[in-house]
């Protein structure tokens, strides 16, 4: 199916439905052993009981971590670590949380952050006023305190893309029309609308947070007017020289910032992931479709990374995004961008030595001799699972805190039938990489991670989201889905084909240190409803019908070290029945495997960015696109939304205001712990 078709399918509701199956179409040109034939071959085709782990089997397939004892937290012996009362499952224009929880909105799309802010007014939109207000599609939250008891904090907000066809009024999806209604007053909007945002919140005397208008911390990140530095091997390279940067260490902005991470001192790490859509070219052949010059000094990277997207139009306008003017552009893309977010005026840093891909996220521990560790999924199907590994210590300078992002080796991971792992370092002069295969120096192996991952033989995987260390060794990696895996492409740790539901691997780093190069994996759960034999998934049988879910996506890890999975099923909800939600799952004990639902979203939005502040008291989540995906499958509505017309007003179900994207934050009535 060519490009227009894919925007022309009346199956796709919107835009972001659209070019995610257009991007569905893997890049990786290494797909002899994909992570389901290393599955398949280390656990064969047994065919154990469907949505049912008899213990038994436990040890066998899901690894001996299953039969270790799990830390108690507030739970009995061998019961449950997560004590709520399940929330029942369903789709409708609200959230619902838990009994005995609250689950205020904190911030919405539009909201003014500054004490000089206008009043949002959706029908008279400006860039100007978006620059002080909260951005649009947030994503990633992170916290950090500014205080000993933790009542005053730094909240710290992605925002990943923007849906203009539920954003403006009256221009309905622009990919359809070839962006016709999309001029450069509407793209600034845009442009602000990405990005980050720091803002100061306080707990009051009733236990709800709010936010501190007029702190002196709020500010907004965007790729509109945010300059950035590039730091680490790649900085200053040939390949990140352009017409206004000549020297290759500076950028203008960050984009498509999904999750992130904090670092041990308190810094804000920014992921850059699908950087590929917005980059444009005017070249077209007589059919309208893309015609590249193969002969380009980057034609193969733009190809392994999908450069030019065209998700959207911003290279009508800027010619920094538009690849004919400025082919090495998009280098200075793709990579972790890190904020101070108690220094407003510190320049934030892209750092090249974490690589430049898809990332979905960043989140970070302290390895067993003190060095900083940071685990990143490629959000692509048949792409990496990366780690970086400090030279240095973490100490309480700050300054060479951050210096630790800059010098350190970046690995990607190789994962065995034995159910062993391997982290191989991308370093240039070793193994493959070196100017025969087209890595002339390190910054090349940086640049191209994705091609250095490729030489190397890391195990293509399914579509790898989060990565969340524990701080003990142990890491858990969301693999989202991946419809595209055929039956000869499954392997150990990718073990269906088709897999539309996604799976949860936990990795054991040997000698319990998040730095070892080597260490061992298994599988926590396979993703999807357990009642049907043909989808494949194993939970704990004690999971009901309210607790199983589909494509894991983000996750956290609560000051208990229980693990919680927030999903995106996209427009596949209707595949569930569900709306997508947080679950707490079980990852260690007799009750491995087992999921429970506490919080689910309204109609056609994600959940994102689920993090605990340190006492476990509170909860942030953030809920994203609410009235977009699958509306057409939402009985009683079943039709595009649109600004006009959408499938819920969520949050505030004013008739005068589409769907908002927020932050919103979940306490327990009364005080005390989150599900203890």
């Amino acid at each position: 199916m060519d490009r227009e078709s894919f925007f022309l399918d009346p199956e796709f509701g919107n835009k972001a439905e659209a070019f995610e199956a257009y991007d569905d179409v893997p890049t990786n040109p290494n797909l002899i052993r994909t992570i389901g034939d290393v599955i398949n071959a280390r656990y064969g085709r047994r065919d154990l009981l469907r949505g049912a782990l008899a213990v038994t089997a436990t040890t066998a397939l899901f690894g001996t971590s299953a039969i270790v004892a799990p830390r108690q937290a507030g739970a009995k012996p061998n019961g449950p670590r997560y004590d709520f009362e399940e929330l029942t499952l369903g789709n409708d224009e609200h959230h619902h949380i838990a009994k005995g929880y609250d689950a205020d909105v904190l911030l919405r799309w539009g909201d003014p952050i500054t004490a000089d802010a206008p009043a949002f007014d959706v029908m008279n939109q400006s860039a100007e006023a978006q620059l002080k207000q909260f951005g649009y599609n947030n994503d990633y939250v992170g916290f950090t305190p500014l205080d000993d008891d933790g009542a005053r904090g730094l909240l710290c907000v992605n925002h990943e893309y923007t849906n203009e066809e539920v954003m403006f009024p009256g221009i309905g999806r622009q990919d359809k029309v070839a962006y016709a209604d999309m001029t450069k007053e509407l793209v600034d909007i845009e442009m602000a609308a990405h990005g980050g945002t720091v803002v100061e919140i306080a707990r009051g005397a009733d236990g709800k947070w709010a936010l501190v208008r007029d702190s002196r911390y709020n500010r907004r990140i965007t790729p509109l007017n945010t300059e950035m530095m590039l730091d680490g091997p790649a900085a200053g390279h040939a390949r990140l020289q352009t017409n206004d940067d000549p020297t290759g260490t500076r950028v203008i902005g960050t984009l498509n910032n999904c999750a992130g991470g904090m670092t041990p001192w308190g810094t804000y790490l920014m992921a850059e992931e699908n950087f590929h859509g917005y980059f444009w070219t005017d070249r077209f052949d007589a059919a309208g479709n893309l015609e590249l010059d193969e002969t380009l000094p980057e034609a193969a990277s733009y190809d392994r990374y999908g450069v030019p997207g065209m998700w959207f139009n911003w290279g009508q306008y800027y010619d920094r995004f538009n690849i004919d003017k400025e082919p090495n552009m998009p280098n200075k893309f793709g990579w972790v961008v890190e904020v101070d977010p108690r220094d407003p005026d510190a320049m934030p840093v892209k750092h090249t030595a974490l690589g430049r891909f898809c990332h979905e996220g960043c989140e970070t521990t302290v390895s067993a001799e003190g060095r900083l560790v940071v685990y990143s999924g490629d959000d692509n199907r048949f792409d990496y699972i990366y780690k970086y590994v400090s030279t240095g210590t973490v100490s309480d300078d700050a300054a060479a805190n951050s210096a630790l992002l800059s010098d350190g080796v970046l690995y990607v991971a190789r994962f065995d039938e034995d159910g062993s792992i391997v982290w191989m370092p991308l370093v240039h002069g070793t193994g493959p990489l070196t100017a025969e295969n087209g890595f002339n120096d390190q910054g090349d192996v940086l640049i191209d991670a994705r091609r250095a991952g490729d030489v190397l033989g890391a195990t293509p995987m399914d579509r790898p989201e989060d990565v969340q260390p524990r701080g003990d060794g142990t890491a858990f990696v969301m693999l989202t889905n991946n419809s595209r895996r055929k039956a000869g492409q499954i392997d150990a740790a990718n073990p269906r084909r088709k897999s539309r539901f996604g799976h949860i691997i936990e990795i054991k780093e040997a000698g319990g240190d998040h730095a070892a190069e080597s260490g061992t994996w298994s599988i926590v759960v396979k993703c999807g409803d357990p009642t049907l034999a043909e989808v494949g998934a194993e939970w704990h049988p004690e999971t009901s019908a309210n607790g199983w879910f589909g494509c894991p996506d983000n996750c956290a890890i609560d000051a208990d070290g229980r693990l919680w999975i927030a999903t995106d099923q996209g427009d596949d909800w209707a595949k569930t029945g569900k709306s997508d939600g947080l679950y707490a799952l079980e990852t260690e004990g007799e009750q491995r495997g087992l999921s429970r639902l506490f919080f689910r979203c309204p109609v056609g939005g994600e959940i994102c960015g689920p993090y605990f502040t340190g006492d476990g008291e509170t909860l942030f989540l953030s809920v994203q696109h609410p009235g977009t995906d699958g509306t057409k499958d939402f009985k009683g509505f079943e039709r595009e939304s649109t600004f006009e017309d959408p499938a819920t007003r969520w949050p505030d179900f004013d008739p005068n205001m589409p769907p908002r994207p927020s932050v919103v934050v979940v306490t327990r009535q009364g005080g005390g712990k989150i599900a203890v």
